[in-house]
């Protein structure tokens, strides 16, 4: 077992020293600076996933109203089809792939930013909603892996995982959510 162990802590590790590369970095940065425009302009990031991406959408959340590492103002983010009535009703009148679409019609503006996650980049329930945030003035951000999928470039700006391992892909993920949190963060409040 201790090999297991070690042979997956490698793997994260050389999943992190591929995203090291100087455009991957920058497509990480232009997400800050489109999140930070959104804040300033009084405007809010939406989040999208599905299974264990919907829960790092619930946590990014939390980091953006609540804090990240300094006392400040909440900044208003939602987690497109956290709510579990309005879920059921959607999947139930217009079919599981409208739940962020409908959501999105409802509580995005133009000059938001909605984030969505998939470690496929195929979840049609994202790709739906990305295509109707287009008409609505909503950039894209979207946090792929494997090959990026359908919504590599379906995204304005996509940053894709290379890795075809769903958890060292969550992992990059979850690492990124907390590198935009911070930088946004001592932008807007340093």
């Amino acid at each position: 077992m201790p090999d297991q162990i070690q042979e997956q802590i490698q793997e994260h590790q050389k999943t992190t020293e591929k995203m090291l590369k100087k455009s991957f970095i920058r497509k990480i940065e232009k997400s800050v600076e489109w999140i930070i425009e959104a804040y300033k302009n009084n405007k809010k990031t939406l989040w999208a996933g599905n299974g264990g991406s919907s829960s790092d959408c619930l946590h990014a959340v939390g980091e953006f109203v609540g804090r990240f590492k300094m006392e400040r103002k909440a900044l208003p983010a939602l987690t497109l089809g956290s709510e579990m009535a309005t879920n059921t009703a959607i999947s139930n009148d217009y079919g599981f792939e409208k739940i962020f679409l409908r959501s999105l019609e409802a509580l995005g503006q133009k000059g938001d930013v909605l984030i969505g996650l998939s470690t496929s980049g195929n979840s049609e329930n994202i790709i739906q909603a990305f295509q109707r945030a287009k008409h609505l003035g909503i950039k894209t951000i979207a946090l792929l892996g494997k090959d990026g999928g359908k919504l590599k470039n379906l995204a304005d700006l996509e940053i894709t995982i290379p890795s075809f391992d769903t958890p060292r892909i969550q992992e990059m993920h979850i690492m990124i959510i907390h590198i935009i949190c911070d930088l946004v963060e001592r932008e807007l409040f340093s």
